[in-house]
């Protein structure tokens, strides 16, 4: 098994902690999308306060999926579909075909909601927003350094969500105490919106994003594994703090009395708490989450099929800019309700226990990881993790 320079993990330069703060905001703004504020505001505003308690453990559960999938990824220094094919020949190909096909479900709505937040903010039509923001991340793509700029552009525009989201829960003066309350002590639960946050957050190409980015960075190897673990930590709790951010906002704008609108709820999350100026704000946040899940999502979706093929990996920008142009053309053919941006979060939490078992069975294959000896707490956390979100993607079914 090959190992990693341990001068440069052991002592960090400045270019690798900047590649670790990239990977983490790449994963938490590929997770931010339209879908994801589309169903924190839903959600909220069905289960009002309880939701903190879904909240909080999906962060569990994302914490758990998140650390066994980056590391496994580190130590073997291949992606997750060499992996898979290393493990079963066959395999790594479905898992990229349900990778990418969720993907593609999930960048239909990040390009519409890419377009929504320039339409709030300038009054341009979606569609021309929408085409807009496809031609910025193109570009993103095309440029001779685009690893860098990706990294750079998802940590500037993650910082400016949370900063916006604070802002707005300052406006909405939620029940913060009532709010910690059912947190820790629900009054009700829903299974389909902890599958769908779940599924939101670190589910299909979501969770591959920032292992696989540090992978192609070089930190790689048994050595860098406390940098994969610092990163992909930073990365769930950047996502977790934005989740309840929006969920506290919400829950101030639900128990003041107010209705949220049906067409864009978290759009009415704003502009109820902060009137006109709060919803020029939302058009900024929404832009910011859209397109920087434009960039995460081709960028990964991407990656699981460059390695099957040496003209894929010498082509992979086309690609991914292809991707991009794809998932353009069927929003504009398709168009943006808001029921597919929740179900497409529900279609990832399905797809999460096959991936992470896939990735757990390799843990313990010596051909594949050598010396290294996974710790069996993240073993039994895994597992668990894949038996829960079993269970009630199972109970959602029926």
């Amino acid at each position: 098994m090959p190992s990693s320079p341990k001068n440069k993990l052991s002592n960090p330069n400045r270019q690798t902690q900047s590649t670790l703060l990239g990977a983490a905001f790449l994963m938490a703004t590929s997770a931010v999308g339209p879908g994801f504020l589309t169903q924190t505001t839903v959600f909220t505003d069905k289960l009002l306060a309880n939701f903190g308690f879904v909240v909080l453990l999906s962060i569990l559960l994302d914490l758990g999926a998140q650390l066994n999938i980056w590391r496994i990824i580190a130590v073997t220094e291949k992606r997750a579909q060499d992996i898979a094919n290393d493990l079963f020949f066959g395999l790594g190909y479905l898992l990229s075909a349900l990778i990418v096909i969720g993907g593609f479900a999930f960048n239909i709505g990040n390009v519409a909601g890419a377009g929504l937040g320039i339409e709030v903010m300038s009054g341009l039509d979606v569609k021309i927003g929408a085409v807009i923001s496809a031609l910025i991340g193109i570009g993103i793509f095309l440029l001779p350094e685009a690893g860098k700029v990706m990294d750079n552009f998802a940590k500037w525009l993650g910082l400016l969500m949370l900063i916006l989201i604070a802002y707005v829960v300052l406006s909405a003066n939620p029940p913060i105490g009532e709010a910690i309350t059912r947190t820790i002590f629900p009054q009700k639960f829903d299974p389909i919106a902890t599958i769908t946050l779940v599924g939101g957050t670190v589910g299909g190409y979501i969770t591959f994003a920032g292992g696989h980015r540090l992978l192609e960075a070089g930190v790689k190897g048994a050595d860098a594994l406390p940098l994969v673990n610092r990163s992909a930590t930073m990365g769930i709790l950047v996502t977790s703090f934005i989740r309840y951010f929006l969920f506290l906002a919400t829950l101030g704008v639900v128990t003041a009395g107010l209705t949220l609108g049906k067409e864009n709820p978290p759009a009415s999350v704003f502009q109820l708490a902060a009137g006109q100026t709060g919803y020029r704000l939302f058009g900024v946040l929404m832009w910011s989450a859209a397109i920087t899940s434009v960039i995460g999502s081709a960028y990964t979706s991407v990656s699981f099929l460059r390695t099957f093929h040496s003209s894929l990996e010498k082509n992979h920008r086309f690609l991914t800019v292809g991707f991009i142009v794809i998932s353009t053309v069927l929003f504009l053919w398709i168009g943006k309700p808001v029921q597919i941006l929740v179900f497409v979060g529900t279609l990832n939490g399905f797809i999460l226990p096959i991936a992470l078992a896939v990735m757990l069975i390799a843990a313990r294959n010596k051909r594949l990881i050598g010396t290294y000896k996974h710790p069996v707490w993240l073993q039994l956390s895994g597992w668990l993790v894949v038996l829960i979100m079993s269970g009630m993607a199972f109970k959602a079914l029926i």
